[in-house]
């Protein structure tokens, strides 16, 4: 099975959810974005070691796809938000 790009597909939806239960919570909103990079690279090098055809081979590369991914999480809540209005 590939699950490369479903793998990333997954961390920028987890991310998501995880700014969605930081919003409900007394955390200030600002944090959001930096939680959701830190659990981004905590998912990538997660992914890398479980996934056979994770789109990394190193731990620097892995954490940074999950960055990115955790960042995307944000950015799309944000781009709904704008086009909704």
């Amino acid at each position: 099975m590939d699950f490369g790009i479903t793998g990333i597909a997954a961390i920028t939806v987890i991310c998501f959810l995880i700014a969605q239960g930081v919003k409900a919570t007394s955390i200030d909103n600002k944090w959001i974005p930096v939680i959701c990079g830190m659990i981004g690279g905590a998912l990538g090098i997660a992914g890398m070691y479980v996934m056979p055809e994770y789109p990394a081979n190193d731990v620097i590369t892995a954490a940074a796809v999950g960055i990115v991914s955790g960042f995307a999480a944000t950015g799309v809540h944000q781009a709904y938000k704008q086009i909704k209005q």
